[in-house]
């Protein structure tokens, strides 16, 4: 079955190539095939963008690009590695021969490779991890990360009760520069939190990320091709970097990650084994300050200290921190309501989207500040999020006209439209504002009068305001009787009886929006 690639890991293959990683490294690096890779650097080559205009682009337009081109799931290969595992746990095992396990491979499976090409096959997987050899690390080129398996507690104030909190560790393999803080988890949220952290305690980053395989990472562990989660994938694309999983069970992988968790045991924990925290804020105060005597004791053998061989080389090979720390997104879906709104059920709110996606299927994207609504892969929306339940959050240019207008209604707006038809329409429309602590409330009336033209024309509706404002019954109902009755036409004051004016103040006597049907 073919899968397409990703357009997050397209966009790591042009990282790593900015980098300087060959087409194979970048292969290895990612668990992509060097074949592939190859394709679509000559994909690259032939595109009118250079590469860095292709990192800018976002993922509907990279699929438009690059829309057909795939990687290949090959059961055949991925049953042969499998095997080699089998192979590996009995190489120490007297009279071991390749022989004798490619032909129990070749009786159980329905496709074997040929001899010649299972032994091409292993040895170039296996043959150069063989043994243990001294692995020299480029500065700058990578940061390992883990979790201490010893958790360390802070203590509920109230309770007494000892919440356990994971122990996050960091650290740069050439100049061994170490970053250890506390989490409440190894969750995905922590864990992003932390990454945060360990880049701005650094003040740069590295080319890649080495991490073990986390649940919180890795979304399918594989030897050879993980799954990582597409938070982690967003925030590699944030940085610039990749995420680069270690081999399942093989912590040598990171064996500098692992002595430097052996060593906060030693120089972090045991000194602080007997003082008590009441919170993760003072934990983490207390680790920094061990932090710092850490990384300032002596190499003896290199004449330096881990902070000092930091500063004078490492630093200089990072690459600069973005503007603004990554924040972790979440994703839901939701469709467009014919109102031309989305639900957003975290908040139990709405978000406007352009008028024409009225009943589309779209994904929001969501941070602790932002709201972006998608579409086939593109931003049809942003939002600042709003975390007020049941509120409408609205951009004007995404409405229909009618609803548009209807977002301009205020006192003034309906007062511009009454001047139009004549003094007393206006002062009809004016007296249902009076004294009245929500306008909103009037807003239909208002409207409802003003629209009366329409049937009686503009002169006939002055006329029967007038009528209306002589005798304090300011209402849509009462204008329009008026109209219907043909009172507009006789004189005011026969509508009192005996001629008499009304001496009740005029704004005691109006009537409210409740008359409007």
């Amino acid at each position: 079955m073919a899968n397409q690639l990703d357009p997050m890991d397209i966009k790591q293959i042009l990282t790593l190539h900015l980098d300087g990683y060959s087409n194979r490294k970048i292969g290895e690096t990612l668990g992509i095939s060097r074949n592939t890779v190859n394709a679509y650097m000559k994909l690259f080559n032939a595109c009118e963008y250079s590469a860095r205009e292709l990192l800018e682009l976002d993922s509907a337009a990279l699929a438009e690009l690059f829309p057909s081109h795939t990687t290949i799931r090959n059961p055949r290969f991925d049953e042969l590695m499998m095997y080699f595992e089998k192979v590996n746990h009995a190489r120490d095992h007297p009279g071991f021969t390749f022989l004798h396990h490619y032909r129990d491979y070749s009786l159980q499976s329905r496709e074997p490779y040929s001899y010649t090409q299972f032994m091409e096959h292993y040895n170039r997987r296996h043959s150069k991890t063989k043994g243990s050899m001294k692995l020299e690390h480029e500065a700058g080129r990578e940061l390992f990360i883990d979790y201490a398996g010893t958790k360390m507690h802070i203590v509920d104030r109230d309770t007494g009760e000892l919440r356990a909190v994971d122990i996050f560790v960091a650290t740069l393999p050439y100049s061994l520069h170490t970053y250890i803080e506390a989490s409440l988890s190894q969750k995905r949220e922590d864990l992003i939190s932390s990454l945060n952290n360990t880049l701005g305690f650094y003040g740069g980053v590295t080319k890649a990320i080495v991490c073990d395989n986390l649940k919180s990472a890795v979304t399918r562990a594989s030897k050879y091709e993980p799954d990582i989660n597409r938070s982690l994938k967003e925030f590699a694309l944030h940085y610039n970097c990749v995420i680069n999983p270690t081999r399942a069970y093989s912590p040598q992988d990171k064996a500098l990650v692992e002595n430097a968790v052996q060593l906060a045991y030693q120089r972090i924990y045991y000194p602080m084994r007997e003082m008590t925290f009441f919170s993760l804020g003072e934990l983490n105060r207390e680790i920094r300050k061990r932090l710092v005597d850490f990384n300032d004791m002596l190499y003896q053998r290199k004449g330096a200290s881990r902070r000092e061989l930091f500063q004078s080389v490492e630093r200089a090979y990072l690459k600069p921190l973005p503007e603004t720390p990554y924040q972790m997104k979440d994703y839901l879906r939701a469709k467009v309501q014919k109102i031309g709104y989305v639900y957003f059920s975290a908040d139990k709110s709405y978000y406007s989207v352009p008028y024409r996606y009225v009943g589309k299927s779209t994904l929001i994207h969501y941070t602790k500040t932002t709201v972006e609504v998608y579409y086939s892969h593109e931003r049809i929306a942003t939002h600042p999020r709003n975390e007020s339940k049941g509120l409408y959050n609205t951009v004007k240019d995404h409405l229909g006209s009618t609803h548009k207008v209807y977002t301009d209604w205020s006192p003034d707006y309906f007062g511009k439209m009454a001047a139009g038809h004549g003094d007393n329409v206006l002062a009809c429309v004016e007296a249902l504002f009076i004294d009245c602590d929500y306008p909103e409330t009037s807003y239909k009336s208002a409207m409802g009068i003003i629209q009366l033209h329409r049937q009686y024309g503009s002169e006939r509706l002055d006329n029967a305001c007038r009528r209306a404002v002589y005798g304090n019954a300011v209402s849509f109902r009462r204008i329009r009787n008026i109209l219907e009755k043909n009172l507009d036409r006789a004189d005011p004051e026969d509508a009192l009886p005996g001629g008499i004016k009304s001496h009740i103040p005029f704004h005691e006597n109006i009537r409210g929006p409740k008359n409007y049907k």
